[in-house]
């Protein structure tokens, strides 16, 4: 099989501030627990049974699969977020659904706009919700910040993320 399916899943967060823009965006991956390995940026479907687990950590260099939302600002005393959720079907055996939303402002409204997505999104595909499970983070900028949400897919068969 050349495609792997994860199995496992996880949600991960984290904001900063850096030297430059790129500066605080790396800083946030880092203090999400992801800023060592190379992510892919996948499109926004979690596989049928894939079961949540609690962060692991990642081997350096690894290639993540992982659907994400960012947001970088160098707008002192702005205040960015960003969050993503997850529509979870009653049905293990369908795909739920994971959206990302980033903005300018306070978590409460992004994270709110953004399980409000996942909620139509699995209205669109008829789908049964079983639970919309979300994570975001807010970051004040006081020169450069970043904040940053994300899912990263997991292949337990692996012993590490998807290869």
């Amino acid at each position: 099989m050349i495609f792997k399916q994860p199995t496992r899943y996880f949600l991960v967060s984290g904001h900063s501030e850096g030297y430059a823009p790129l500066n605080a965006f790396d800083q946030s991956l880092l203090n999400a627990g992801v800023g060592d390995t190379n992510l892919v940026r996948m499109s926004s479907i979690l596989p049928p049974h894939c079961q949540r687990i609690e962060p692991v950590l990642l081997p350096y260099g690894a290639l993540v699969p992982v659907a994400y939302a960012d947001i970088m600002s160098s707008t002192p005393g702005e205040y960015i977020a960003a969050a993503v959720a997850i529509g979870v079907p009653f049905d293990d055996a369908l795909p739920g659904l994971i959206m990302e939303h980033h903005g300018v402002g306070r978590l409460v409204d992004i994270e709110a706009k953004v399980r409000e997505m996942a909620a139509q999104g699995m209205a669109f595909r008829n789908r049964e919700i079983r639970e919309i499970l979300s994570i975001g983070i807010e970051h004040r900028v006081e020169s450069h910040g970043a904040a940053f949400a994300g899912v990263v897919l997991w292949d337990e068969s692996s012993r590490g993320p998807l290869s």
